[in-house]
């Protein structure tokens, strides 16, 4: 075996063990985006439950309001019923 055959040697050593870095690398690189597609997922279904539960209390707050009025309307009227003392 010449120098030669041993510098293809040593040349495809170094091949491979750059790709098997690579390999490796892109393992953890995957490894990273399968945790954060999930850990996204669950963000956005809390997202999604909150921005529901905001619209309800949203609606509960207009109808909590309407009720109000519609009190302050019926004391308005009885204090006018009653005489002025």
């Amino acid at each position: 075996m010449g120098f030669e055959s041993w510098a293809s040697i040593a040349m495809l050593g170094l091949i491979l063990s750059v790709l098997a870095a690579v390999y490796v690398r892109c393992g953890k690189t995957w490894r990273l985006l399968s945790y954060w597609h999930v850990t996204t997922q669950a963000r956005q279904k809390r997202v999604n439950r909150h921005a529901e539960e905001n619209r309800e209390l949203r609606s509960a707050l207009r109808a909590e309001k309407a009720h109000v009025e519609q009190l302050q309307r019926k004391v308005e009227i009885l204090q006018a019923l009653l005489p002025v003392v």
